[in-house]
């Protein structure tokens, strides 16, 4: 592997950490492939971390993880990553559903307080001066992204009122929330239905009622890639039959 153009050690370190920081688990083979070096490399540099004084368990056989309730100090986003949060907080603030531009907005406002002084003010400057014409109404739809979140990462149920797309029928439904995507403005869960006994999607904008249940349900091991490609087969095959 050449490593003669690799990123200064120091910053490489730091980046490591970073990284550590937001996985659970990290192999050094990842670490290897992030960052064009050896692997033998990314064992000098775990070590190196741990001589500092860093707190890193290693899991045999699976990788390296900080230890549970290690906290790194404030990160400093460069300009240039700075910037990108605040084109990002631009599209978001014209999302349709309330729950993620509040949300976003305390980020952001959290983000903003780690920037250096000279970025602050540039950051400012910035978001006066982008525009992102989708949802020039600004239209909210629903405020239900967050909870639905929330229980598809604790895979909590949820029970929902929903009222179906063209047939104006209000349905109870108890829902394993699976997935999440965004099209055409709108976001839509995919959940498996124990009324339907099977995947169902749900528009964010036609769930009337939504609740978080106490109870959990246990993983059906979800690929969202591997649904897509389902559904375009299933899509494909249905158009093969009309013609």
């Amino acid at each position: 592997m050449n490593e003669n153009h690799q990123i200064p050690r120091l910053t490489r370190l730091t980046a490591i950490l970073t990284l550590l920081q937001s996985k659970r688990l990290m192999t050094a083979t990842e670490i290897a492939d992030k960052f064009g070096i050896s692997k033998r490399t990314a064992y000098r540099d775990i070590k190196a971390l741990e001589e500092s004084g860093v707190p890193i368990f290693t899991e045999e056989g699976k990788g390296y993880s900080l230890l549970e309730g290690y906290y790194l100090p404030p990160i400093m986003f460069t300009e240039h990553e700075a910037n990108a949060l605040i084109t990002a907080s631009a599209l978001i603030q014209k999302n349709k559903d309330q729950s993620l531009i509040d949300n976003h907005s305390t980020a952001i406002s959290k983000i903003r307080a780690v920037l250096r002084y000279s970025n602050k003010d540039k950051a400012t400057y910035l978001s006066e001066r982008i525009a992102y014409f989708k949802n020039y109404k600004r239209e909210i739809t629903s405020d239900n992204l967050a909870i639905i979140q929330i229980a598809i990462t604790n895979l909590q149920l949820l029970k929902i009122n929903y009222l179906s797309i063209g047939k104006s029928e209000k349905t109870q439904r108890t829902i394993e929330p699976q997935a999440i995507y965004h099209s055409k403005e709108n976001w839509i869960l995919i959940a498996w239905c124990h009324l339907r006994n099977d995947y169902r999607e749900f528009r964010l904008d036609k769930i009337i009622s939504i609740q978080q249940l106490t109870e959990q349900f246990s993983d059906r091991g979800f690929n969202l890639y591997a649904y897509f490609q389902e559904v375009m087969l299933r899509y494909q095959k249905e158009v093969t039959r009309k013609n």
